[in-house]
């Protein structure tokens, strides 16, 4: 075959992941074990492969049980309750969080605290971005991840909705869009329902430009963990404009088949993608 090969320069690690990665290799130059709070990418690839230099996953569990050590926390962010353990336990904390999910955080503590009414959070349930945004405000928020929840609300009191932060805007904009809906059948007022841009820029570009980019290309190959959100958000946008579109984990699981002679690929992923697993697959396709 002589296939064209494209690496999207926009994929890969969004910065909030890569500076939570370099946080943690520059510790465990100085150190030989880390202990991270939860995975700190979605990604079994790199997960290995910082495991290999020391990085220990834990959960809240388990860190419990942690005294006089440090601990990460990941970009995702994490609820005030994580915080008062470790100030508990004497465990030191490398702060990891993004700067855009620590400004989320901030605005929903806010909204929360100067206005009555409901905080809804647009995003994966259980997530570890959503349940840190839950924990600013109690647990006092509704969480929905699409249409089917909307019942959730009540439609007819005040509603702040906010998306988490790698979610695809227009799936953001069609759930509000939905909501408006609900609060006129229900005979509420709109003046009554705010809408906050609180998706990251950076993901939301990346959005447009990987839809261009699988448009471009006759085949797409889409790397990323199967635990990643964001993944899945991404792969099913190149999936809905390129049928040709297959999502691998490893190179080790591109299929000859999926490949036509002279065929355009274009090579992809999530912002929990390294760029390493990005190249390593093209190369991979070079070679076959």
């Amino acid at each position: 075959m002589r296939l064209s090969i494209e690496i999207d320069e926009e994929s890969g690690f969004c910065y909030g992941v890569i500076r939570a990665v370099e946080k943690a290799e520059f510790r465990l130059k100085e150190s030989a074990a880390l202990y991270s709070l939860g995975s700190i990418v979605h990604n079994n690839s790199e997960l290995d492969r910082l495991n290999k230099i020391g990085l220990e996953v834990i959960d809240i569990e388990r860190m419990k049980q942690l005294s006089d050590t440090t601990v990460l926390i990941r970009a995702h962010g994490e609820p005030p309750q994580t915080y008062y353990i470790a100030k508990a336990n004497n465990i030191t904390l490398i702060d990891c969080t993004c700067p855009v999910v620590l400004k989320l955080q901030a605005r929903i503590r806010e909204t929360y605290a100067k206005h009555n009414g409901q905080i809804v959070i647009f995003g994966k349930i259980g997530h570890a971005e959503v349940n840190g945004l839950v924990g600013q405000v109690n647990g006092d928020a509704v969480v929905v991840d699409g249409f089917g929840s909307l019942e959730k609300i009540d439609f007819t009191k005040p509603i702040q909705i906010f998306s988490q932060t790698t979610k695809d805007p227009k799936e953001y904009e069609e759930i509000c869009d939905a909501i408006r809906e609900r609060i006129v059948a229900a005979g509420g007022s709109l003046e009554n329902f705010t809408a906050h841009n609180s998706i990251c820029r950076q993901v939301a570009q990346r959005h447009a430009n990987l839809e261009a980019f699988a448009k471009r290309h006759s085949v797409i190959v889409f790397i990323s963990g199967k635990e990643s959100s964001n993944g899945k958000v991404l792969y099913d946008l190149c999936k809905s404009v390129n049928p040709r579109s297959y999502h691998i984990q490893t190179r080790s699981q591109i299929d000859p088949a999926w490949f036509n002679e002279e065929d355009s690929v274009g090579i992809c992923g999530a912002t929990s993608t390294p760029k390493w697993q990005l190249e390593g697959a093209a190369e991979y396709l070079k070679k076959m």
